[in-house]
């Protein structure tokens, strides 16, 4: 046997105990996440029996901390987060200084210095990528309006986390407590932070100039091989490449550069292929940085510390979630939108970590703040599906019992009724057209070319605003409920036009058309063949099946260009 097989055991043992307690708590209906947590604090040195190598863990937690932020450059789609950037960019901001605030208001009670205050904030203020994809998946929520204003929201704190993984390192010295007496530089002070900035700028540039037409081309020439191994090898080596590059040269975090070498591949046509390849080894090492995050949380500060751990608690799960509940409602959106942003955002996650461990290492925080960190994030994330569970009945019980809820749904807005100059001609015999994503985008534009009259019905309200500037009618609600419906002057129209393939609001929206008008014909997308199958036996209207589409089309074109040569031909799907 080797000597030295710490590495293998380390690896071994957190893999195992992951799937282990990772499957126990999928059983228990919490995120997996909280089970790699915890493996991790069974093999940390604050438990009895076997203890990891800390310190080849943290180095494992690198490499994961790099593939998590490729995997989120990958999915950042700037084009996304502008159609939502009235909401989720002053509401990210915010609802960081509301929890910056309230941590370090918190922190500086307990006799913290400022510096160690401000990050402890900070670790509060910014919620889990991965714990809202796959909590929004679950959902079925990922591609609704809500789902749209929760990643883009998350991105927006994504992006000013990861200024300030760039700017603590270089501001440590004057944020730590022994630097507190000494009068600051200013001079030095604005010349680390310019040169800091310049690095990032660089580097910026070169990955803008050079990783955009270097990172598809790359892809594309690996692709030709026709071997998915090189594929994957070349996605991985890319990720980690640029990251440790970057570091070396540009002083910027690992976690920066990985982001930006994902964002220059998702320019490639093959950066879904990309993300799919690299799927597997990012859940891996994903999995061993949460495990190793676990072992260096003590557990003793459950009951050493239960007040502290109430407090961050109540920070990240209340002080959070009505900060972003009440700025969403500002914003003029419906109550079920606000709940579900603020359950995403109820929660902390990996950014959390990463920033706790640079500031235990920079000495600007106590190891105990670490610890906090991580019970409010392994609390957190446990409670995050009961809270999603819990949106809808209270809602429920809101409308029922407030009297105030129900006034502040029914205020007056502007965008929830057609304006007074709309074409009469536009509202009778019209397409109702709901949802205007990819699809619904599409077929406006095909019904606007044959001078078809439609109106759209939408959840964006900057869509809505987009649409009316264009002179499009459009109205801002859920087509689920009558009302919005009626004012899209469903009683009226020809045909319903329901893009969103969500079943369950599909129904209710046919039920409301034909009770208002039982001649308008209905037309249905959905993305699931036993949804497809269901909502035909009901007889809701003409079914669209993606796959059953493109096979249609792919078969009719073949015909059109075979038959002249070869007569008739048999296809078999």
């Amino acid at each position: 046997m080797p000597h030295d097989v710490s590495l293998i055991a380390t690896i071994a043992t957190g893999f195992g105990l992951a799937m282990i307690l990772g499957l126990l708590a999928s059983q228990l209906r919490m995120p997996p996440l909280v089970g790699y947590l915890l493996a991790g604090v069974v093999i940390s040195p604050a438990t009895p029996g076997f203890v990891g190598d800390i310190g080849l863990a943290g180095q494992l937690a690198e490499i994961g901390v790099m593939l998590l932020m490729f995997g989120v450059g990958l999915h950042f789609s700037l084009r996304e987060l502008l159609a939502v950037r009235r909401i989720a960019v002053p509401g990210a901001i915010v609802q960081i200084g509301v929890a910056v605030v309230l941590g370090m208001g918190a922190s500086l009670a307990w006799g913290w210095h400022w510096g160690g205050a401000l990050i402890f904030g900070l670790c509060l203020s910014v919620a889990s990528t991965v714990v809202l994809l796959r909590a929004l998946e679950a959902k079925g929520l990922l591609d609704s309006i809500n789902g749209r204003i929760a990643v883009g929201w998350l991105v927006v704190e994504d992006l000013v986390m990861v200024l300030v993984l760039v700017l603590v390192p270089a501001l440590a010295g004057v944020m730590s407590e022994a630097g507190a007496g000494q009068a600051a530089d200013t001079g030095e002070l604005w010349t680390t932070m310019g040169l800091t900035l310049a690095k990032v700028a660089a580097f910026i540039a070169v990955m803008l100039v050079v990783g955009r037409r270097v990172f598809p081309k790359l892809l594309w020439w690996v692709a030709r091989t026709g071997s998915r191994e090189l594929f994957t090898l070349c996605v991985v080596s890319a990720a980690i490449g640029v990251a440790f590059g970057a570091a070396l040269l540009f002083d910027v975090s690992f976690a920066l550069g990985a982001f930006f070498a994902g964002m220059m591949m998702r320019e490639s046509e093959y950066s879904h292929r990309a993300a799919d390849e690299s799927l597997p080894l990012r859940d891996a090492f994903a999995v061993l940085f949460f495990v190793s995050v676990g072992m260096l949380f003590d557990p003793a500060v459950l009951w050493q510390q239960p007040l502290k751990v109430l407090a961050v608690v109540a920070i990240i799960m209340v002080g959070k979630t009505l900060a972003a509940i009440g700025l969403v409602l500002l914003f003029r959106y419906p109550l079920n939108t606000a709940l579900t942003i603020g359950a995403s955002l109820a929660q902390i996650g990996e950014f959390s970590f990463i920033l706790a461990g640079m500031g235990v290492a920079l000495q600007l925080m106590p190891a105990e703040g670490q610890s906090l960190v991580l019970a409010g994030a392994l609390i957190s994330i446990a409670a995050n599906s009961a809270l999603f569970a819990a949106i809808g009945p209270l809602q429920q019980w809101l409308r029922q019992r407030s009297e105030l809820v129900r006034r502040f749904e029914q205020r007056d807005d502007p965008l929830a009724e057609l304006p007074m100059s709309t074409d009469p001609k536009q509202l009778t015999g019209q397409v109702v057209l709901v949802g205007y994503g990819s699809v619904g985008r599409r077929m406006a534009v095909e019904l606007a070319a044959q001078q078809i009259p439609f109106v759209v019905a939408e959840q964006n309200r900057e869509l809505v605003e987009d649409l009316r500037r264009q002179n499009i009618p459009a109205v801002c609600g859920d087509a689920a409920e009558p009302e919005v419906l009626i004012q899209a002057h469903i009683a009226r129209a020809a045909m319903l036009v329901i893009t969103p393939p969500d079943s369950m609001r599909a129904r209710r929206m046919v039920e409301t058309a034909w009770a208002l008008n039982p001649k308008v014909e209905v037309l249905l997308r959905t993305l699931s063949e036993d949804e497809a199958v269901l909502l035909r036996q009901e007889g809701l209207g003409m079914v669209f099946l993606g796959k059953e589409e493109l096979s249609r089309s792919m078969s009719t074109q073949v015909l059109d260009r075979m038959r002249p040569h070869h007569g008739t031909v048999n296809l078999r799907s």
